[in-house]
């Protein structure tokens, strides 16, 4: 089924997760169960990314077949397109298609941290919007493409990250998945922004419960989103090194981010659980007792 097919009918909002091949044996076993803990919620969907420059391109394969095979879940493949050659972007799609896959998101992607000597393929596409020019008329899946509803971290300005949003939707992107963010007044203003030049397809709310203070300042720095001072003061009120009452603050922050969000109308709810579970259980369950979703 195609994930646009869900949000036309307007009949309920999508619940999603984020996961990605996990990198090391130790990391497996725990994947396993977080996999298990987060299938049992019954997700619309759950996403798998895909890594620098190709790098986790087998495992993300793997990871797609056994969630789509094994756990019966509908899945959306990142497609990271950074370095790859034509021929390399084709295998890729390929083999997602004959995998049976009906859903993808588009993203640049990013140079490989851990390879210095990393040489794009000299006919790499450099923009998310030359992807979706290359791979639109040639595939039939359900692309979406990424948002970031406080600008791109490299973007020249606001206004020019949003022309070139437009851009990848008039190429053919049916949906929209946001960067999380921490005030949902920036989701909402990047939605009314979008609206207000024509981009009209549906725009779900990233999500990003808070797992450790590191993480939380980590990803903020290399994506832009603002750490407000709303998070940054209820984190210090809480007992120094106590973990167990940083994790339990960050499902109730993002339960109240949700609540919000849900109230609003959001189209989906699309969570990056880094491959934890018990965040993300934690929400979810909280918001159907609630009767919000």
């Amino acid at each position: 089924m195609k994930a646009i097919d869900i949000w036309k009918t307007g009949q309920k909002t999508t619940v999603s997760f984020e996961l990605f091949p996990p990198r090391s044996i130790k990391a497996a076993e725990k994947f396993e169960k977080a996999v298990d803990e987060l299938v049992a919620l019954k997700p619309d969907f759950v996403s798998v990314t895909f890594g620098a420059g190709g790098s986790t391109r087998e495992g993300s394969r793997q990871l797609i077949e056994k969630l789509k095979n094994e756990k019966s879940q509908k899945v959306i493949a990142y497609f990271a397109g950074y370095g790859l050659g034509p021929e390399d972007i084709k295998s890729v799609l390929d083999s997602y298609q004959a995998l049976g896959l009906e859903n993808i998101l588009v993203v640049r992607g990013d140079k490989p941290a851990d390879q210095e000597d990393f040489e794009p393929h000299p006919q790499s596409l450099p923009h998310a919007s030359d992807l979706m020019e290359f791979i639109r008329p040639q595939y039939n899946f359900c692309i979406g493409v990424a948002g970031y509803p406080e600008g791109h971290i490299e973007a020249e300005s606001k206004e020019t990250d949003l022309e070139y949003l437009k851009l990848k939707v008039d190429k053919g992107a049916e949906y929209i998945i946001s960067n999380y963010f921490y005030d949902n007044q920036y989701y909402f203003d990047f939605v009314k922004r979008c609206r207000a030049i024509g981009i009209d397809v549906p725009i779900l709310a990233g999500v990003m419960p808070v797992y450790s203070v590191k993480m939380m300042e980590m990803l903020a720095g290399l994506c832009g989103a603002t750490i407000t001072d709303e998070l940054r003061q209820g984190i210090e009120a809480l007992p120094e090194g106590d973990k167990e009452a940083l994790v339990n603050f960050g499902i109730e922050f993002a339960v109240h981010q949700c609540e919000d969000l849900l109230r609003a109308g959001v189209p989906g709810l699309h969570i990056y659980t880094m491959d934890r579970s018990d965040s993300s259980v934690a929400i979810v369950e909280y918001l159907r007792r609630d009767g919000l979703l």
